[in-house]
């Protein structure tokens, strides 16, 4: 199993000792508690919206409790979920009020005929469902709303959700994007790739980006891989990245790292794109790349004891 929480402009010269532990931490609680299903037997698709669903609860990452806001002053959340064994899939976006995303994006897949919702009728979906749903204050974050003020005053739509050096906090120096996601391989031999976020500081016109898209910023097929990306969301999007990493496994016969490498490195540099994803094959494979300088991210083998890293070295 393996997850992520955003990459981008991450240098440890602008990590405090503590703030590096309560990602490292962070990481590690979310992993833990996904990869406890997998030993208890549980799916992969159980445990990836498990890791997913903690992720979202803490403020740290750019998605559910810690979303960041729109140019209206709101929050505005997307999530997919995708099971390998018969492609099937949730997805929501422009979601409010809703504590976390990614649940309703598997209510979605497990409840409805329909892979994809959004807005206004994607809230009635989950009302009906009874999932969790939160009040403004519960997603309020002074931190993201100073950057939010900022972001307005001079104009811009920022996809650096968190800076890591708060002194900086004009959007130029610090990339990050804020994203969480989770991918796994279960007892039964079926793979599944979670994503969430809430997407861009000071976004305007209901932009959406790679998370909620299957094949975009989320994929997973038993014959390939799964995976769960991580960047600038429309580089993603044109790239179609999550879904073409299992082409080229499929049909090109790569492997889960070259295939991984190609698109993260070569194609999306092509095309200007920063970010990275994370991936895991029927094999138990494990792939992790990025193009940034550094992504947060965690994984776990059986038998093994958890890595978490964040930076490139």
């Amino acid at each position: 199993m393996a997850i992520h929480g955003g990459a981008g402009t991450i240098l440890k010269a602008n990590m405090t000792d503590e703030k590096e532990m309560l990602y490292k931490n962070s990481l590690r609680e979310a992993l833990e508690e996904g990869w406890e299903l997998i030993q208890q037997g549980k799916s992969a698709t159980d445990a990836v919206v498990k890791a997913v669903e903690i992720l979202e609860n803490n403020p740290l990452f750019n998605a559910g409790k810690g979303s960041v806001f729109t140019n209206s002053g709101k929050h505005e959340m997307d999530a997919s979920v995708m099971e390998g064994k018969y492609l099937n899939a949730g997805a929501v976006s422009s979601v409010s009020n809703i504590k976390n995303p990614v649940l309703l994006a598997k209510v979605i897949m497990d409840n409805s005929d329909f892979v994809y919702l959004s807005g206004k009728g994607a809230q009635e979906f989950a009302d009906k469902h009874k999932l969790v749903f939160e009040k403004d204050e519960y997603f309020f974050d002074q931190f993201r709303y100073d950057q939010y003020s900022n972001a307005l005053k001079n104009d811009k739509t920022m996809l650096d959700h968190t800076v890591i050096d708060e002194s900086e906090n004009d959007g130029d120096k610090e990339k990050k994007f804020g994203t969480v996601g989770a991918v796994a391989l279960d007892k039964d031999g079926n793979l599944a790739a979670a994503t969430s976020t809430g997407g861009l500081t000071n976004k305007k016109y209901g932009r959406v980006g790679d998370s909620p898209l299957i094949g975009s910023g989320t994929y997973a097929n038993n014959k390939t891989c799964a995976v769960s990306c991580t960047g600038e969301g429309e580089y993603f999007i044109r790239a179609v990245c999550a879904y073409d990493v299992s082409a080229l496994m499929e049909y090109g016969k790569l492997s889960l790292e070259d295939a991984c490498e190609e698109i993260v490195n070569r194609k999306l540099v092509s095309l200007k794109g920063e970010g990275g994803l994370i991936a895991i094959d029927k094999n138990c494979n494990i792939a992790m790349p990025f193009n940034s300088k550094g992504m947060y991210r965690a994984f776990i083998k059986s038998g093994q004891k958890p890595e978490i890293s964040i930076y490139r070295d």
